[in-house]
């Protein structure tokens, strides 16, 4: 298999000597230091990775390699996805990992369709709004085990390798399994989220600190009991992790820490196919999946700004950012209102998505000042994640993204398991008027979202952006970038980026004087303070939002274009 690549740092040649340190580098007793703000200000003019028979797009590099190695042996996109998950579930365990959830998109050449996977987990039987209030809570604690709900990404494995997989959980899981037992280096942006305190967060501690030590970049890293629990499913296939000892130790876990966790909780999890949801911008097609998750936010910003000559306006001037600030605020308050699980909840779906709809929630945008206020629309019924796409030679794409919800998720991890369980039942509402309040066995609103383009019926474009609440932007501003700049696969993820933060969530805050915005390095101060002039509340400094992996699709003959964002360490590869 050759590698083709120009997203990549030439240390990820597998089995190749690192070049000699010059005379002048950092003494040979430590790894190199990093200059933090040139780290937050990366290389913005990478290649776009161009191939023909197979590609992956990942946040870290070796979980990009994993997938190649599998593409290698002739397994399908989805078999890479599997693979680079469950290695990123290693080398980035704050972000994701079995304790967390999945949601995916999958384009099948032989079928010449989208299926799209919901494997979200769901609250205990044994919790309640009444237990809550018990407790005399107003919103669920986000590190507790009452925040945690079942962990659906097992499930979404096994569900998406029975479907469209040729190779098995137990080969793609070789490649993990390996490196948790014999390590691997840590890399730099990964190694500045791996803050854990010994002292408070002891069970973290235990599993992700050696002696106690500081984990840093370039510290060799292994887990042995992750390894053993690859093992686990690996011979006993996805329904290990629910039907045997490995949820028997994570309930007895539970009970001994005041969670609400039953076998009865793992027994009746299942994985949903799902149909995915569209809506058109540019006469292309946008995929997303339905609620419980947040996926049609992006659906009604792009709605609602197809109604504006975005092209004709200069990228990231106060015109374009104040339009899209705006049909941010619009889409948000909706999804405070409307978003829920659709097992429980009457969702208006088809309204929402609407052109119609859009047209006159675009009516309310003032293109010279910043609404302070935005009512959610009259209709009926009124943190850390990983994202990862591959695609492989026969045209089968898949848009995948899993997460443990906040950095370590709840900060719990079960005995002897090498993984921290998700916290994402913290995103339930204890407001019983509310469509997304908590009730037994019920999914949580989520806020991880895969995306998928496709034109004419064809696949086009495989991508997400990761980043909690910020993801709907990103989808948005990532495709305006492509089809109303023009912009690169490569391009349209490197550009500096706004987002709009503290609008209503569907845990029933409201947003309060409009919300705030923040804008990454790039974007010019003589655009901040013209925002700031139309009324938006500037967030001083510069933030960094969102983590951007995406394949662009060719045709005659088949070429895929990956591009991957240097907010993060990973890359795009093909071959």
């Amino acid at each position: 298999m050759q590698l083709t690549g120009g997203a990549c740092a030439a240390t990820l040649l597998v089995g190749q000597p690192l070049p000699a340190r010059s005379a002048d580098g950092p003494p040979a007793d430590r790894p190199p230091s990093l200059d933090r703000d040139r780290l937050r200000a990366r290389n913005e003019n990478r290649s776009t990775v161009v191939a023909r028979h197979g590609m992956v797009a990942t946040s870290q590099p070796l979980a990009t390699i994993a997938g190649l190695d599998v593409l290698g042996a002739g397994g399908t996109a989805v078999d890479a996805a599997v693979a680079a998950n469950a290695m990123l579930s290693l080398v980035e365990p704050m972000s994701c990992g079995p304790g967390g959830d999945l949601f995916a998109i999958v384009w099948s050449e032989k079928d010449r369709k989208l299926f799209g996977l919901n494997a979200s987990g769901r609250s205990p039987y044994d919790w309640s709004l009444d237990d809550a209030r018990a407790l005399g809570m107003k919103e669920i604690p986000a590190h507790s085990p009452l925040s945690w709900s079942v962990p659906g990404c097992v499930s979404g494995w096994g569900a998406l390798l029975e479907r469209f997989g040729k190779l098995g959980l137990a080969r793609v899981l070789e490649a993990p399994i390996a490196y948790a037992r014999e390590g691997f280096p840590v890399s730099p942006i990964i190694a500045r989220s791996w803050g854990i305190n010994p002292e408070k967060d002891r069970g973290l501690a235990a599993a992700f600190l050696r002696d106690g030590k500081p984990v840093r970049f370039g510290t060799v890293f292994t887990n042995p009991d992750l390894a053993r629990f690859f093992d686990a499913i690996a011979q006993g296939g996805a329904a290990a992790f629910y039907q045997g000892e490995i949820a028997e130790r994570i309930v007895r876990f539970s009970e001994a820490t005041g969670g609400r966790f039953s076998m009865r909780d793992f027994r009746d999890h299942r994985a949903d196919w799902v149909e995915p949801v569209t809506s058109s911008y540019r006469g292309h097609d946008v995929w997303e999946l339905p609620p419980n998750g947040q996926g049609i936010a992006a659906l009604q910003i792009l709605n609602v700004l197809e109604n504006f000559d975005i092209g004709s306006l200069e990228p990231n001037s106060a015109e374009h950012l104040h339009l899209f600030l705006e049909a941010k605020k619009l889409a948000f308050e909706d999804r405070a209102v409307y978003y829920a699980d659709m097992d429980f909840a009457d969702v208006p779906l088809a309204e929402l998505i609407s052109k119609e709809y859009a047209k006159k929630r675009a009516a309310r945008i003032d293109p010279r000042r910043a609404a302070q206020q935005v009512p959610a629309g009259r209709l009926r019924g009124s943190s850390d994640t990983i994202y990862l796409t591959a695609a492989d030679a026969q045209g089968n794409m898949v848009s995948l993204i899993q997460s443990i919800y906040y950095g370590w998720g709840s900060r719990y991890v079960p005995d002897g398991l090498g993984f921290a369980l998700q916290n994402r039942g913290q995103l339930f509402s204890l407001n019983p008027d509310d469509l997304n309040k908590l009730e037994p066995h019920k999914r949580p609103f989520h806020t991880i979202i895969p995306a998928f383009v496709t034109q004419g019926g064809r696949p086009r474009f495989s991508f997400g952006v990761m980043g909690g609440d910020f993801q709907p932007q990103g989808h948005a501003q990532v495709l305006m970038n492509l089809l109303d700049f023009g912009m690169s696969v490569q391009q349209a993820g490197e550009q500096p980026r706004a987002a709009h933060l503290e609008s209503s969530t569907p845990t029933g805050r409201r947003m309060q004087a409009g919300g705030s915005v923040g804008l990454e390095r790039g974007i010019p101060d003589a655009v901040r303070d013209q925002l700031a002039q139309l009324g938006h509340r500037i967030r001083p400094g510069h933030g960094a939002w969102g983590g951007y992996q995406g394949i662009w699709r060719e045709d005659g003959p088949l070429r895929y274009f990956g591009g991957s964002d240097p907010r993060k360490d990973g890359c795009a590869m093909g071959y």
